[in-house]
């Protein structure tokens, strides 16, 4: 009989993460109707990631120089989400475990909405979807 989810340790996520690299971050922003100067600045940003994991439950903290975004949630658990800081959407937000990745989905008015995070090694990778476009950042560990 094969081992029940839950028995395996879930990646761990913890720890402080930089902005390595992102593609199509502007495309992203582009599809959330995220207005011209908002989109430059944003772009321009060095973020931080800031993860606190104790097993299925979660802190994500986003930072940088110009807004700072917090999303605490539990894989498994829906939750209500307000895109605070980013497009200012109400989203029914839900992560599940794929594997090793954490995958979230996001009910709303933009199709297809959600993210993909991922390590490997000392890399942490974020792939957020709307409709059609796919971004990809990297982050390197850093302590």
């Amino acid at each position: 009989m094969p081992a029940s989810p839950a028995a395996a340790m879930p990646t761990d996520f913890s720890g402080k993460w930089i902005l390595e690299s992102s593609e199509k971050f502007e495309d992203y922003l582009k599809v959330l109707n995220i207005d011209f100067a908002t989109r430059k600045i944003a772009i321009s940003l060095s973020q931080t990631k800031v993860v606190f994991q104790d097993g299925d439950k979660f802190d994500f903290k986003t930072l940088s120089t110009f807004r700072n975004y917090e999303l605490a949630f539990t894989v498994g658990v829906e939750f209500d989400e307000y895109t605070k800081g980013l497009d200012n959407r109400n989203v029914k937000s839900l992560v599940k475990w794929d594997g090793d990745k954490l995958v979230c989905t996001q009910k709303g008015e933009k199709a297809n909405r959600g993210w993909k995070h991922w390590t490997e090694g000392d890399k942490l990778y974020l792939e957020l979807t709307c409709e059609s476009v796919v971004c990809r950042q990297v982050f390197k560990k850093k302590e």
